[in-house]
């Protein structure tokens, strides 16, 4: 067996092999972080190829396995019907052909098996409209006060406001409602105890 995976017309499906079993040694670790294409999986060919639908690394993985196999699969009925495995030069290309359907058709089959990346990062924007309370300092126009809000996440985040209204002040533990951002700044207004609740 050795020597068939080790024979020269076998050594780049066998490095592809290698390339694969370093690329998820290194995924397992973490050492290559979340690499990811933005690319849109609906376009024809990228889309065909399974790009959008993992990874890049987890792809290029894919691809790499499915070449390998092909590629030994390949050169072993060679062996078998004619005696003799067929050159690199023509087993290369026609494994990296034959796999680059066969990755897309294995993308599109795993895709819904792997868990999905979900994200509960919210811009600042939609935190305007958002009820906050004032936790430190007093809020004046110009001297902004720290306020604690929870995004519909149930994320909590603090932000700096100062009052809307000119000559307005807004007091610590005091709830008040977003009304708009300027930069990292939010804008404020009260509307008392009876109109919002304490958070």
């Amino acid at each position: 067996m050795s020597a068939f995976l080790f024979a020269p017309e076998n050594i780049i499906f066998v490095s592809a092999l290698l390339l694969m079993a370093l690329i998820g040694g290194v995924q397992a670790l973490g050492l290559a972080g979340d690499v990811d294409m933005d690319l849109d999986s609906d376009a024809d060919l990228l889309g065909w190829l399974g790009f959008g639908r993992l990874p890049l690394l987890a792809l290029l993985a894919l691809f790499l396995t499915v070449f390998a196999v092909i590629g030994l699969l390949g050169q072993q009925a060679a062996h078998d019907l004619f005696g003799a495995m067929v050159s690199p030069w023509i087993a290369v290309p026609a494994a990296g052909l034959a796999a680059l359907p066969a990755t897309g058709l294995a993308a599109r089959l795993i895709a819904p098996l792997l868990p999905r990346d979900y994200s509960t990062a919210v811009s600042l924007d939609h935190l305007v409209g958002s009820r906050a309370r004032i936790v430190t300092g007093r809020a004046a126009p110009g001297s902004p006060a720290r306020a604690q809000v929870q995004d519909h996440h149930g994320q909590t985040h603090y932000v700096m406001v100062e009052p809307d209204n000119p000559g307005a002040a807004l007091e610590e533990g005091e709830t008040i409602l977003l009304v708009r951002r300027e930069d990292h700044l939010f804008r404020a207004i009260s509307h008392g105890d009876h109109y919002l609740p304490h958070l």
